[in-house]
C-alpha cells in the first residue's frame, strides 16, 4: 500500500467512511466484546454482573455509610442516591474508556498499519461500539435498579440514546485526535487516565451542579459532561423531557469536534509508517 497517498479528511468522508465500514466496524467490535471476556467462566454474563456489583457498592457505601442526599434531604433522595449517581458514571465511563483506549489503538494494530491496506480511520469507531455496548448493559442494570426500588421506569427513558449522541461525536473526535497524536507522542497515554480521573471529580457525577456554589456554576457548565449527565437524569431518573435547545447546540459542538479530529486523524496517517 502506499501511506503516503493523500485520505479524504472532510465531515463528508467522515460519515462516509463510517456507513462504507459498518459491516466491518460491528464484526471488530463484536469479536473485541466476546473477546474481553473469552477464557472466563460466566464470559459476557460478566459484562452484566460487573455494573451490578458497582451499583451495590455504590447504594451501601453512599447511601448507608456516607449516609448522603441528593440536593437538599428527604427520604427518597437517600433511596436514589445510587441509581442517580449511576447515571453519571454511565456517562463519564463512555468518554473515559474511548479517550483512555485512543492513544494506543495505533501503536497495537501496527499491522493494520503495513502489511495490509485496512481503513484506519475506524479503529476509534470500534473501542466506541465497545464502549456503548457496556454503557447500554449498565443500562439495563439501572433501569433493574430503578423498577426495584421505586417501582417505575420513566417513559423518557427513551430519549437517552439522543441525549447521548452529542457525547458519541465528541467521543469520537477526541478518540481520533489522540490515536494519532499518540503514535508521534507515546507520553500521551500516560496522561489520559490522569485527565478522565480528574474529569471525573470536576463532573456533576458525585454531586448536583445546584450544589456548587454560585461562583463554580459557569466554569462548571463549560465542562462538556455536565450537561450530558444532567440531561440523562432527566429522562432516565425524573422523567422530564431534555432541553432540547440546549441539546442541539451541544450535538453541534460535538459534531465539530469529531470534525476536527477525524481531519487531524486523516492529514497525520501518511507519517505512521514511517514512526512505527
Amino acid at each position: 500500500m502506499n501511506s503516503h497517498q493523500v485520505h479524504p479528511s472532510s465531515p463528508v468522508a467522515m460519515f462516509t467512511s463510517f456507513w462504507r465500514n459498518r459491516h466491518l466496524i460491528w464484526q471488530m467490535a463484536r469479536r473485541e466484546i466476546v473477546g474481553r471476556y473469552r477464557g472466563s467462566v460466566m464470559g459476557i454474563a460478566w459484562s452484566f454482573f460487573n455494573p451490578l456489583l458497582m451499583l451495590f457498592v455504590y447504594t451501601f457505601v453512599f447511601s448507608t455509610v456516607f449516609k448522603s442526599r441528593w440536593g437538599v434531604g428527604g427520604e427518597a433522595s437517600k433511596s436514589d442516591f445510587a441509581i442517580i449517581l449511576f447515571v453519571g458514571m454511565i456517562v463519564h465511563g463512555l468518554l473515559a474508556e474511548c479517550v483512555n483506549r485512543a492513544p494506543g489503538l495505533i501503536i497495537s494494530n501496527v499491522n493494520y498499519v503495513k502489511k495490509v491496506v485496512f481503513p484506519l480511520e475506524i479503529l476509534p469507531w470500534v473501542v466506541l461500539g465497545s464502549a456503548f455496548f457496556h454503557s447500554l448493559v449498565s443500562l439495563l442494570v439501572l433501569m433493574i435498579a430503578q423498577l426495584f426500588i421505586n417501582q417505575t421506569l420513566p417513559w423518557t427513558s427513551i430519549f437517552f440514546p439522543l441525549v447521548l449522541l452529542p457525547l458519541i461525536f465528541a467521543s469520537m473526535g477526541f478518540g481520533w485526535f489522540l490515536a494519532a497524536l499518540g503514535v508521534f507522542v507515546r507520553d500521551i497515554g500516560q496522561i489520559t487516565g490522569v485527565f478522565t480521573t480528574i474529569l471525573m471529580f470536576l463532573s456533576p457525577v458525585f454531586y448536583p451542579v445546584s450544589a456548587l456554589p454560585k461562583a463554580y456554576k459557569t466554569w462548571m457548565l463549560l465542562n462538556p459532561l455536565t450537561l450530558i449527565i444532567e440531561e440523562n437524569r432527566k429522562v432516565l431518573i425524573f422523567g422530564s423531557l431534555p432541553d432540547w435547545s440546549s441539546l442541539v447546540i451541544s450535538l453541534l459542538v460535538g459534531l465539530f469536534i469529531a470534525a476536527v479530529g477525524f481531519w487531524w486523524f486523516q492529514k497525520t496517517r501518511k507519517g505512521f509508517a514511517d514512526v512505527l
